[in-house]
């Protein structure tokens, strides 16, 4: 079959049915079209009222969605890759009790930053920003306490912050988290010479950074889930770049797993950890020391991979709570 014909002929037909519809029907074919472009415009009105922002002085503006019909106030950091209202699919438990703030990251989602120049990224952001997130909220809604939720890298994001604000913090939630030990891998890529000289040749190269996953792969470093979430994040030049950015300006937060801990223990902060039992990337071993430290963990280990933030975890929250 020729694949490019048959477009062509596909291509030719609808634009034959848009002409006679125009031709025998010109007031209702244009009413029709109104009332579609009316509708789009009404939904790009919702999703945008649904959203804000702050202004963070000297790094750039921090999107945000606002979801859930709970009052408890929850900060929320998604994995990579996704966006701030990755957790909405938690609907019958966290979006009961808590008024999510979801953070879009950057090169994520709509948020920016002031520059954007390689050299700069790669240098990583200065954690002071981080902590700018609460800071700038607290000066728009005055000052209020807050719960944390992170996913993934996003984990490192809410442990961080728990440091700098645990007078604050009610409870915190790490969903297969990252930053609770030290990434090898990552590490490597991020702060060795040879290791940053490989991943730059990887996100400029066509090919190198396909050929490099499908090796993750066949060694089950990674699963089949993570592989197909992977795929999709790299398959343009911009989605690598993206991904090479990413990694590159968040390699500064560093959580102090042991300061954390004893801040969670001495301000009676909730501290609940979901893990996936066939997890390659970020396993429930990585949290022995950090749960040895706490002196109420919460672990729970559902039979899930890395892709935790689903229905499955929605209805095993939903349980718990009931």
């Amino acid at each position: 079959m020729n694949l490019l014909k048959t477009k062509t002929n596909n291509f030719l037909f609808f634009k034959d049915v848009k002409g006679l519809l125009v031709k025998q029907w010109p007031f209702a074919f244009n009413k029709f079209l109104t009332k579609l472009l009316f509708l789009a415009l009404l939904i790009k009105i919702a999703i945008l009222a649904c959203m804000g922002f702050l202004e963070i002085q000297g790094l750039g503006k921090v999107h945000y969605h606002e979801y859930g019909s709970g009052k408890k106030l929850l900060f929320a950091f998604h994995g990579y890759g996704l966006n701030g209202k990755q957790f909405d699919v938690l609907e019958q438990s966290l979006l009961q009790q808590y008024h999510i703030i979801g953070f879009d990251h950057f090169f994520h989602g709509t948020s920016t930053l002031n520059e954007v120049k390689e050299a700069t990224v790669v240098n990583g952001m200065q954690p002071e920003f981080l902590n700018a997130y609460v800071e700038t909220w607290f000066k728009q809604f005055g000052e209020q306490r807050f719960s944390l939720i992170g996913y993934s890298i996003g984990a490192n994001m809410a442990l961080f912050l728990v440091e700098q604000f645990s007078g604050y913090v009610d409870e915190i939630i790490l969903i297969a988290p990252d930053g609770l030990v030290l990434h090898k891998g990552f590490h490597f890529l991020r702060t060795s010479f040879i290791g940053q000289k490989l991943f730059k040749k990887l996100t400029y190269s066509d090919w190198m950074m396909v050929r490099a996953l499908k090796l993750l792969k066949q060694v089950k470093i990674i699963d089949h889930s993570l592989y197909a979430i992977a795929s999709r994040e790299i398959d343009t030049p911009e989605k690598r770049l993206d991904a090479y950015l990413t990694v590159n300006f968040f390699k500064t937060i560093r959580p102090d797993i042991e300061r954390i801990a004893a801040l969670i223990n001495q301000n009676h902060i909730r501290c609940r950890l979901y893990f996936g039992q066939y997890d390659k990337l970020f396993p429930s071993g990585n949290s022995k020391k950090f749960i040895s430290l706490l002196a109420r963990p919460e672990l729970y280990v559902l039979p899930l991979g890395h892709w935790l933030v689903t229905d499955e975890l929605d209805q095993y929250i939903a349980k718990q709570t009931a």
